[in-house]
């Protein structure tokens, strides 16, 4: 079945507050370890996402586990991590957005991440069943767009994301058939200097809730010609 159209939202600061997520972790290791260790982690972390092209914390936890092998207190930090309260994070109107989008085609989670986290906090947020399961998970999920064509096949597509990055790169593959939607949250999206070196999304929102103010086809006929893109933005986040 081809449908109109289909909804494709990034979660990490689209629809989950990632930073603040982070920063949780940040305090949470300070306070059980010392600020000295959650520097070193977070530097391990930053290490792993550059390998890697997405966010692994439970890698980075693993690699920090190599350097403390006796600290006992480690083996508690996977639980605080598998445990934490997504459904706190998620950004106000994050649910209504999707239900709002619901009415006009399949809303579908699209997310890079690994194989453990990134689906478990999908799941305990709450957008694992706003979406009806309608979850993609990939590497670098830029460089799937035949797959998800393949599972979600659409007349056109709206890609809701905080990484102009990836709205310019998917904007380049997809072209007309593609409405890219720039909501300003979070570190990516309030970074000026990388957001000036692509081509404007073609529509940008505040906040996610703002999405409750667009209908079909505004959405729809709000898209615009594919621009040509810096030669770096082919490379994984």
């Amino acid at each position: 079945m081809t449908h109109e159209v289909v909804f494709l939202f990034d979660v990490d600061n689209t629809l989950l507050d990632n930073d603040r997520i982070a920063a949780d972790l940040r305090r949470h290791l300070a306070h059980t370890f010392g600020e000295p260790a959650a520097v070193r982690y977070f530097a391990i972390f930053e290490q792993l996402r550059a390998e890697l092209g997405y966010a692994d914390y439970l890698g980075a936890l693993q690699r920090f586990r190599l350097e403390h092998p006796h600290d006992t207190h480690l083996l508690h930090m996977s639980s605080w991590l598998v445990d934490y309260p997504f459904a706190n994070r998620l950004f106000p109107g994050s649910l209504d957005a999707i239900e709002h989008v619901r009415q006009w085609g399949p809303a579908v989670i699209l997310s890079d991440g690994d194989v453990v986290f990134q689906p478990r906090k999908i799941e305990r947020s709450g957008l694992w069943e706003a979406v009806d399961g309608h979850v993609l998970i990939y590497l670098h999920k830029e460089q799937e767009l035949h797959d998800v064509a393949r599972r979600y096949p659409a007349k056109h597509y709206v890609l809701i994301d905080d990484k102009i990055r990836i709205l310019s790169a998917v904007k380049a593959v997809w072209g007309d058939r593609l409405t890219t939607v720039f909501p300003r949250q979070g570190h990516y999206a309030l970074d000026e200097a990388t957001v000036a070196q692509y081509p404007p999304a073609d529509v940008t929102i505040e906040r996610i809730g703002e999405l409750l103010n667009y209908d079909r086809d505004t959405l729809i006929g709000a898209t615009r010609h594919a621009t040509a893109l810096p030669a770096e933005s082919t490379e994984g986040s």
